[in-house]
């Protein structure tokens, strides 16, 4: 399904997206070898313990903002650079299960602040670099989106294809 497909879905739909996707990614790698999750199946593509490292960071991240979001009014993102990240965070050198384990609290973290939104916070706005003004229930279409592009990409890594 593309973004605006996502952001067609009832928030609950999306919720559960967001609250499943520990268990997932639990499921790909559970089994699976050290080797097998830092093996890159190209130069550009993540590695499996990489992209687990990378929806950790952006957990981590969007907890952070979701905090100033709630704070002050159409706070102004900075874009991130993953593939940044990726090398100065040394993704290959972590353990992914340690990587799935930190991203779990901070996604609960994150499932904690929505179910105590109110509706008027739930239409907070920020301004993303690519998306413009965008509400936090519009951001989490985002991240139920991103949680499965990057199960996707998990699941082909292992595979060994891209």
């Amino acid at each position: 399904a593309t973004m605006e497909e996502y952001a067609k879905q009832p928030r609950e739909q999306r919720l559960q997206r967001l609250e499943r996707t520990a268990d997932a990614l639990a499921a790909a790698i559970k089994g699976q070898s050290s080797a097998v999750l830092a093996k890159r199946p190209d130069a550009k593509n993540l590695a499996g313990v990489e992209v687990v490292c990378h929806l950790r960071d952006v957990e981590e991240a969007f907890g952070a903002r979701f905090q100033m979001f709630l704070a002050m009014d159409d706070v102004k993102l900075l874009p991130a650079d993953p593939d940044r990240w990726a090398v100065e965070r040394q993704y290959l050198r972590n353990d992914a299960a340690e990587a799935l384990a930190a991203f779990r609290v901070r996604r609960e973290e994150s499932l904690d602040l929505f179910k105590k939104l109110s509706e008027a916070e739930w239409q907070r706005t920020c301004i993303h670099p690519l998306f413009g003004r965008i509400t936090i229930d519009q951001i989490v279409g985002l991240m139920a989106w991103h949680d499965d592009n990057h199960l996707d990409q998990l699941k082909r890594a292992l595979a060994g294809g891209i």
